[in-house]
This record gives C-alpha cells, sequence and structure tokens, in this order.
C-alpha cells in the first residue's frame, strides 16, 4: 500500500510539474507571439521619414500618430492611462531621449515636458497592455515600435496629445498648472486670442489672452479664469 501511495505522489507530483511547466511556457510565448503581432498595425512604412516630423496621440482611440509634414505617415497602437492617473493632454515637446534596461518602461524612453510631473513615451514589458487605459499616465508602446520611434524622433520634435474635454472645476489664475489649463488655452487659441501652445502652465501670454477675451465680452478684464468666464468660453 505504502509502494501504491508513493507511486500516485510521484504521479501527480509529475503532472503538475508539467502544467506548471506548460502555463509558463504559455506565458512566454504569448507574450512573445503578442510582441510580435497582436499591437501591430498592418501595412505600414518601415523607412524613415525625411520630412518634418510630429506626434499626434489620440487618447480615446489608444493610437500615436507620426506626422510628416503634416500628413499622417505611420500609426501605432499604444497604452495610455488609468482615469486615476490619465495621461495629460496639452501641446508638449520631446526634451530628452534614453535607453534602458527592457523593464516595465522597456528598452527606449522619450521625455516631455509636462510642468507637473514625469511623463514620456517608452516600451514596455508587458506587451498585452497595450490596447489599454491601463498606464500611471506615460504612453506605452511595444518595444519594438518605440525603438523604431526613438531612431527617428529627435529632442524638440512636437507632440499633440488630444482627449475628452472634462469641465473645469476651479479658478483658474496666473502660474496655475494642469490639464484644465491647457483646455482654457486650446479654447482661448481657438478662439483667436492666444498664440502659441497649449502647455498647461497659466503664464503671462495666457492672463493677457484671457483679459483680452474678457475685455470683449463686457467683464472685468482680471485675467482670471471664474465661474463666470468659463461659462462664457463653454467650459
Amino acid at each position: 500500500m505504502r509502494a501504491i501511495a508513493i507511486r500516485r505522489s510521484s504521479i501527480y507530483f509529475a503532472v503538475a510539474s508539467l502544467l506548471v511547466i506548460s502555463l509558463f511556457i504559455s506565458i512566454i510565448g504569448y507574450e512573445y507571439w503578442d510582441e510580435l503581432n497582436l499591437a501591430a498595425i498592418p501595412n505600414q512604412r518601415s523607412e524613415a521619414p525625411t520630412g518634418n516630423i510630429a506626434i499626434v496621440v489620440k487618447i480615446p482611440a489608444r493610437i500615436l500618430e507620426l506626422h510628416e509634414n503634416g500628413k499622417i505617415y505611420k500609426r501605432y497602437s499604444i497604452a495610455v492611462g488609468r482615469s486615476e492617473t490619465p495621461t495629460p493632454i496639452g501641446d508638449w515637446r520631446v526634451i530628452w531621449k534614453a535607453h534602458r534596461s527592457g523593464d516595465i518602461l522597456g528598452t527606449r524612453f522619450l521625455g516631455l515636458d509636462v510642468p507637473w510631473g514625469g511623463y514620456g513615451i517608452h516600451g514596455t514589458n508587458r506587451p498585452w497592455s497595450i490596447g489599454h487605459f491601463i498606464s500611471q499616465g506615460c504612453i506605452r508602446l511595444r518595444n519594438k515600435d518605440i525603438e523604431e520611434l526613438f531612431e527617428w524622433i529627435p529632442v524638440g520634435t512636437p507632440v499633440r496629445i488630444e482627449g475628452d474635454v472634462f469641465p473645469i472645476q476651479r479658478v483658474l489664475k496666473f502660474e496655475t498648472l494642469g490639464a484644465d489649463v491647457v483646455q482654457l488655452q486650446r479654447k482661448l487659441r481657438t478662439l483667436g486670442y492666444l498664440e502659441g501652445r497649449a502647455d498647461g502652465f497659466f503664464n503671462k501670454d495666457t492672463e493677457e489672452a484671457l483679459k483680452r477675451f474678457q475685455h470683449g465680452k463686457g467683464l472685468k478684464a482680471n485675467g482670471i479664469a471664474d465661474r463666470k468666464t468659463l461659462d462664457l468660453l463653454g467650459l
């Protein structure tokens, strides 16, 4: 009886070991296949662009577009921030580039000049996350894709991040930072009161543009976006 029990234990152990090994191989194989195929967008160019380039990130679609001379050159599937840690909308620039070891930030990193956090465009060791709202606010690509972009994108490249508009809940004034300032700046720019980037920093140019808007609407031109001013702006 004892010998039978030992044989049964050995069989159970062998079966369990095989299941664990099979699961491990499946995970590795899935991630490799995912890195190669699942997040790829077919029928795209592989040669480097030669004109003026820019990046446009479309958060709702989880797509990064590479533009050349104002036209779409190539598209990449991406992962973006969760609702609690959103990817910052705005008009940014790539301000530094770095190689990485292949950890959760992947093999390459493109740093953005977002004034309220260390955001960037980078790779990932979790390729299955591409296509989801899952990050801490950064933009994730497959390592293969970020390595390609890394070679094509110089420091200074403009990066426009587009996302859903949300109601502004606070008063905005000089030296305020945030995504709500981006929305204010974009609105003022659309109306012709502001030139330059919507960079989330309520600077003197933003203040003067808001004063011009307030003056044109018969409000006190104090350069402060209070509730009445925001309502008139549709924000």
